[in-house]
């Protein structure tokens, strides 16, 4: 058993007062030593957070006490460590940005598929699995035979809708990391005329979990200082290559040059000579971060201070 666990969520429910519950959500999270990124927003709740076991328990504890989140599914992994270096907790119009403000999931959405009832219906020649994830996402690991669209963001997923009209008469199953996407993914199919939609409920990782991940090709992309992890315990492949050297690599990294970012796989020999940059002009960039072998770089908070309500509620005391 390992000391920390690491928590994905999402709750799509009604929040009045997004800014109100964001201090108050904040200051429990900071109070049990949790880091990790939550959004808050009028349509609810999208988080990763890591913690010592215990801290993670009461976080899930103390959620699940709310009745407006009473059925919120945690996704839980067990860590050495924290997956993440910083707290960062905020408000936003979306919990994922999709765009797609006219769709509530909790009126409509495609029909949950357990990870069980996934494993048994995914290969049945009627079916077609789409994968709602953006391209550095699913080049480095996707379900075998899945559709795949090439978008660099969620948002811009509908733009890519007609590649999917050949399809509008089978089962189609969306799925993604946890879940979340294929919320408002598998909607708007709906809304677009497809007739029988599905998603994985609770995405690649609890199927990863509860099923083994059998036929998830390649490793799943995390929002988290992991970067990449292991999905299929049953047939894992190897579907990436190094994006400099072209050997069979799924060790992905973000390019050192902060200006570039770029998401993609580099193996730990070009990784080293390259200094974690994906070319050389990135590699000689003035805005090249130190590179320590990961790949990993924490998310820059552009002015947020986590212990910003701390300050004010002692001032107000």
């Amino acid at each position: 058993m390992k000391p920390y666990l690491v928590l994905l969520y999402y709750c799509y429910t009604p929040l009045e007062d997004p800014e109100t519950f964001r201090e108050e959500h904040h200051l429990f999270c900071l109070a049990h030593r949790l880091f990790g990124r939550i959004i808050i927003a009028p349509e609810g709740i999208n988080g990763t957070v890591s913690g010592l076991r215990a801290d993670c328990e009461a976080y899930m504890a103390h959620l699940q006490a709310d009745p407006r989140f009473a059925g919120i599914d945690f996704k839980v992994q067990e860590l050495d460590g924290h997956a993440f270096q910083k707290l960062y907790v905020r408000t936003k119009p979306e919990i994922v940005h999709s765009g797609l403000t006219h769709i509530d999931p909790t009126q409509q959405t495609g029909k949950h598929l357990s990870p069980k009832e996934f494993k048994q219906l995914k290969d049945n020649p009627d079916v077609v699995l789409v994968d709602m994830r953006s391209t550095y996402e699913h080049a480095i690991g996707k379900f075998k035979n899945a559709v795949t669209l090439d978008i660099e963001n969620f948002r811009d997923m509908p733009e890519k809708i007609a590649e999917l009209e050949a399809f509008k008469d089978k089962k189609v199953i969306t799925y993604c990391t946890g879940g979340i996407k294929c919320e408002k993914a598998s909607a708007y199919l709906l809304e677009q005329g497809f007739k029988d939609v599905y998603q994985l409920h609770g995405g690649i990782i609890k199927y990863a979990i509860e099923e083994g991940g059998e036929d998830f090709e390649g490793k799943c992309y995390v929002f988290d200082n992991r970067i990449a992890v292991e999905v299929n315990q049953v047939n894992p492949v190897v579907v990436s290559t190094c994006y400099l050297c072209g050997d069979p690599c799924d060790r992905m990294v973000n390019c050192a040059n902060a200006e570039c970012n770029n998401h993609v796989p580099i193996c730990k020999s070009c990784g080293e000579k390259m200094e974690g940059a994906c070319s050389e002009t990135c590699r000689t960039h003035p805005a090249k971060r130190p590179y320590d072998g990961t790949g990993y770089y924490a998310k820059q908070l552009n002015g947020y201070d986590p212990y910003k309500n701390v300050i004010r509620r002692k001032s107000d005391a």
